[in-house]
């Protein structure tokens, strides 16, 4: 897809995944579906530049042709980043300074009403005075909140790298920091509905909470207060950093994050020594909930294993064909008490979707 929306297929679209969702995975039980705005839903989109005589141009490429296409509008992006386009290639166009070799432009919005626009070039912009007087005055000129330049090795931001989110759940604000170049969730209305749903199957918990994969914070810390404890792990160290700052940001003092693997937490909860955590006492913890939203290719075979011996389970999918593959063998031990689709792509064959299970009786 090319930017494109179809408003008047979007039902249908979402029923051929809800029903694709129940054939790959029948023991869905009390499927919550949580549809998408049907346009400027994206709060980040990406776009390579042409430059053709005196003008320039947005462009995708075809994924079956491999042709460009020019973009003129984009209603598949927040209407920021929609109506931002037109203006920000206008002063490109005129401004020699910003345009020459200009490769890319990334655009990142947030609900909060914040935007950081990042201007990639196939030449050197380090030290130029006159770019970065150009860069400065749209940015005084047009809705941007931050602008980054970048090149080969080179990477200059005019004030800062990140924009803060605001997300409203259940009454509630948080604040999430967004860093620039690094995973944040796509479909911000969507995220919304995501933690409305991690909060209430969350409810009633007792205990701490482990959770697994957890990026910047996005979901520990809206969870926070269902829990005695959260200790939150992840391996990105930019993650890291940015989940303590949301942490933080948030006045939370009951999650810690730690740098570690998904594998290394399984060989420390069975009592293995990690220098990370020689600050942290596992033995303290009571853990009855398990909190994991794997990559792609899901649960490596160690974790589904440790996921199976928690009271409680809250698993995000990305990829149902590998939560069906894992969830053959947590229901083994496990029911599945509620399940959740959540339209993160409109328009795509990707599904999002979420599952609670808790321990069968014994």
């Amino acid at each position: 897809m090319l930017c494109q929306v179809f408003p008047e297929r979007y039902q249908a679209q979402l029923d051929e995944k809800v029903s694709r969702l129940h054939h790959l995975i029948p023991s869905l039980s009390d499927l919550t579906v949580f549809p998408s705005s049907p346009k400027h839903y994206r709060a980040r989109s990406e776009f390579r530049i042409w430059h053709e005589g005196d003008t320039s141009d947005y462009i995708m490429f075809n994924q079956e042709t491999k042709e460009k296409v020019k973009i003129k509008q984009c209603p598949m992006a927040s209407k920021s980043i929609d109506e931002l386009m037109p203006k920000l290639m206008a002063e490109i166009i005129r401004t020699p300074e910003l345009r020459q070799r200009l490769f890319q432009i990334d655009f990142l919005s947030t609900l909060s009403g914040e935007m950081l626009v990042t201007l990639i070039y196939r030449r050197s912009i380090e030290g130029d005075q006159t770019w970065l007087d150009a860069a400065t005055h749209i940015k005084t000129i047009l809705p941007i909140t931050h602008i980054i330049g970048r090149a080969r090795k080179q990477k200059i931001c005019l004030d800062q790298d990140y924009v803060m989110e605001k997300l409203r759940v259940d009454n509630k604000t948080f604040h999430y920091q967004q860093i620039e170049n690094s995973f944040t969730q796509p479909n911000a209305e969507v995220a919304q509905k995501m933690l409305h749903w991690a909060r209430k199957v969350s409810h009633k918990a007792q205990g701490d909470l482990i959770e697994l994969y957890c990026g910047n914070g996005h979901f520990s810390i809206a969870l926070a207060e269902f829990y005695h404890q959260v200790l939150a792990t992840e391996i990105s160290k930019t993650s890291v950093k940015s989940a303590q700052f949301n942490i933080e940001a948030n006045q939370i003092d009951n999650v810690t994050v730690v740098k570690m693997a998904a594998e290394e937490i399984s060989q420390a909860l069975q009592g293995q020594s990690f220098n990370r955590l020689k600050d942290i006492d596992l033995t303290a913890y009571q853990f009855n909930t398990i909190f994991v939203d794997p990559p792609r290719s899901g649960l490596d075979d160690l974790t589904r294993k440790m996921v199976c011996e928690f009271e409680r389970i809250i698993y995000i999918s990305c990829n149902p064909e590998t939560l069906a593959r894992d969830l053959i063998e947590i229901e083994k031990t496990h029911n599945l008490i509620e399940s959740a689709l959540f339209d993160q792509f409109p328009y795509t064959q990707h599904i999002e979707s979420g599952v609670f299970l808790v321990r069968k009786p014994a």
